[in-house]
């Protein structure tokens, strides 16, 4: 018989893969299904990486979520209730331009490594 349903509580997230000035935040974590939350303080910004497998989707939940990927030059801003699909072995970073706190709720399927850190891509520091 399959797991019963849970519901995991806000109050109940564990701390998760952590970067200074974001904090993440699991809910759960399956072989194939990673779910959490992310804050980000402003101002911060990620270090380059990828997840591994993992198809990446984000949902913003406050404030702004601009990420920068290998490839584009610039960055692309998200919003509250806008989605986001970050492709498997998508070299990239995430940031918060704003005064505010953002606030995103994270969701990541394939079971690979969820973070791996790289170099910067050429031309990006």
């Amino acid at each position: 018989m399959a797991t019963p349903i849970r519901v995991i509580r806000g109050a109940d997230l564990e701390p998760a893969d952590p970067t200074p000035g974001m904090a993440r935040s699991r809910a759960f974590e399956e072989p194939v299904l990673w779910a959490g939350r992310v804050e980000t303080q402003p101002g911060a910004v990620s270090g380059w990486h990828h997840h591994d497998t993992n198809e990446t989707s984000l949902y913003v939940v406050r404030g702004v979520l601009r990420l920068e990927y290998d490839g584009l030059e610039g960055y692309v801003d998200a919003v509250a209730g806008d989605f986001v699909h970050v492709p498997a072995f998508t070299v990239h970073r995430e940031s918060n331009p704003t005064d505010e706190v953002s606030v995103a709720v994270i969701a990541r399927a394939g079971g690979g490594t969820p973070t791996v850190n790289v170099d910067p891509p050429a031309g990006r520091d």
